[in-house]
């Protein structure tokens, strides 16, 4: 999947053009949910996706989204767009990239966010069903 936006931006899924560099700098230090995680863990984690999808513009990349799928369920991860290219609906292409357009489409999706509600509520997400639960981290309630 290749798909250009309006803007010059472009989604790709093309594992060999996601920029790890670029997803390390995001998560390390942007991200509430990625700080605590070593770059080995987040580089083995894209490298074993069962897919990702890339936001790039000028042949930059400026968002990611990452997928893990056993093939009964699919679990959307690490997606973000950086600061200077958000308020363009960037996002919201992004994830429907992700959950619409790519082998998964047809799955079970679960994803934790803090507060991004409104955008994944677009593509269907909502609270969890009954017969899902959480272990969290222990330490963490």
């Amino acid at each position: 999947m290749r798909r250009s936006l309006e803007g010059g931006f472009e989604l790709d899924d093309d594992p060999g053009r996601v920029d790890l560099d670029a997803v390390w700098a995001f998560l390390s230090t942007e991200a509430y949910w990625g700080r605590e995680r070593s770059r080995e863990l987040v580089e083995l984690q894209a490298r074993q996706a069962s897919r990702v999808v890339g936001l790039y513009h000028d042949g930059r990349q400026v968002g990611f989204a990452r997928i893990w799928s056993d093939g009964r369920l699919a679990y959307l991860a690490d997606v973000y767009v950086l600061e200077e290219h958000r308020g363009r609906g960037l996002g919201v292409e992004l994830v429907r990239a992700a959950v619409e357009e790519g082998p998964q489409r047809e799955l079970r999706w679960l994803l934790h966010t803090r507060d991004a509600h409104g955008l994944y509520e677009k593509f269907g997400f909502g609270p969890p069903g009954d017969r899902l639960l959480e272990r969290p981290p222990s330490g963490e309630a």
